[in-house]
């Protein structure tokens, strides 16, 4: 067999295959001839067609057979004869197989970049740590007072905090919009759940009182058809309602399900999720910036079959979680094109990256931190064990939990060879969602 390599790009390549006709009529005869042994055809006795009438009848679906199979194995002779590691699949094209010639074809791909990894301990980090202190839990408590706070109606004007129950038609150009009018809507004074001007224009007002809000959606709006439009609100404030707090008394705490009761115990259960919501939230944060800082300072030459068989797995999620949603596939899939392109990018630049950094120190997925992970898949179901059976019985149902366990590896493997400080941080920057906010 002859083989010869074309560069034709960077990372493409053209292979170009010959195959001996001796090589090719020898497997066509030895086929026919164990065909001799099995074929029934009509006049002879079973075992005893003459090799003569086998090739008359089926000499031509044969040889096609043998060419196929000789281009699928001798491609992957002549890969790895000249050592070549393709990305994507080959696609074969020129194929000749022409009676008393060689068989010759040739394949275009791609190969995976040789990668160079900057020094690990080159790259900079600022670690977040986190301890949760006496005044979190403070505000953990009162955020939870507020949550199961009760509306009391008040004969007074609304001030900030106060829950207004309304009625409101939104209209633009004198005509009511889409989405623009409620009745008996319950609405919280200083969350911002509104557009700007909307909730600060009922501060100061009473039970019965009509406002008429002259604003301006924001540009930015989330609605296409509405951005930067002005629009005026007709509101009436059916009714003002402060929120009553419970006491942190006995019956409060074994309400959010301390059975103990005392103020002790519930300080002691909330600091300890919250430090498990630290914890958690920590490590995607790290594995976040992990990942971002191995992007951006190791720069790779991508295979474009890589790159685009990703862009099409990440736009057929997208498609998918759209059509749950019942919201325009068209619209959201062509404003997210540029955005699953960056995307794909990334994805396969990291896998790349992650596989080289795997490569040349040996990582392995540890299998305790496997089974925890698998144990903390499977407390969310009825059945844990049996989930955990699931996931045991064949290596394909773990392959995914391994991959992310290994992924974990490789952090962990790149924050203790880097250069890392550590950044003391609040419960409230660290959980990014206000959940201190009182």
């Amino acid at each position: 067999m002859q083989v010869s390599v074309e560069n034709i790009g960077s990372l493409e390549r053209k292979v170009h295959v010959e195959v001996p006709e001796s090589r090719v009529t020898s497997e066509v005869s030895e086929r026919l001839q164990n065909m001799t042994k099995t074929t029934k055809v009509e006049g002879f006795r079973p075992g005893k067609v003459p090799l003569k009438v086998i090739n008359g009848r089926y000499g031509e679906q044969v040889r096609k057979e043998v060419v196929g199979e000789l281009v699928r194995t001798t491609l992957f002779e002549a890969i790895n004869q000249e050592n070549l590691k393709p990305a994507g699949q080959p696609q074969i094209e020129k194929v000749d197989v022409a009676d008393g010639k060689a068989l010759s074809y040739t394949a275009s791909f791609e190969i995976y970049p040789e990668i160079t990894l900057k020094p690990t301990e080159k790259l900079k980090f600022e670690k977040p740590l986190c301890d949760v202190s006496k005044d979190d839990v403070d505000i953990m408590i009162e955020k939870l007072r507020k949550q199961h706070g009760e509306l009391e109606i008040v004969e007074r004007a609304a001030k900030k905090g106060d829950t207004v129950n309304i009625d409101f038609e939104g209209f633009i150009d004198n005509k009511i919009f889409e989405g623009g009018k409620a009745e008996n809507y319950n609405l919280e004074l200083g969350t911002q759940s509104f557009i700007d001007g909307f909730e600060d224009g009922l501060i100061g007002k009473s039970k019965g009182e009509e406002v008429l809000l002259k604003l301006k959606f924001p540009k930015d709006y989330g609605k296409e058809e509405l951005k930067g439009k002005p629009v005026e609100f007709k509101v009436k404030i059916n009714n003002v309602n402060e929120t009553r707090l419970p006491s942190i008394d006995k019956d409060f705490i074994k309400k959010l399900g301390i059975q103990k009761g005392d103020k002790e115990s519930l300080r002691v259960e909330i600091k300890n999720n919250m430090e498990r919501e630290v914890e958690l939230s920590l490590r995607r944060q790290l594995k976040d910036m992990v990942l971002d800082k191995l992007y951006s300072e190791n720069k790779i030459e991508l295979p474009q079959s890589l790159v685009a068989n990703e862009r099409e797995r990440l736009l057929g999620e997208l498609e998918k979680n759209i059509k749950q949603q019942g919201a325009d596939l068209e619209k959201i899939k062509s404003a997210s094109e540029t955005l699953i392109a960056e995307q794909a990018k990334k994805r396969v630049s990291l896998q790349l990256i992650l596989a080289e950094i795997i490569k040349q120190n040996d990582l392995k997925a540890d299998p305790k931190k496997v089974r925890q992970m698998v144990e903390h898949a499977a407390s969310g179901y009825e059945d844990p064990k049996a989930v955990i059976n699931w996931y045991y019985s064949d290596k394909k149902n773990l392959a995914e939990v391994e991959v992310l366990s290994l992924e974990d590896n490789v952090v962990d493997w790149v924050l203790e060879h880097a250069n890392v400080t550590d950044k003391p941080s609040t419960f409230d920057e660290i959980m990014n969602k206000g959940q201190t906010a009182s």
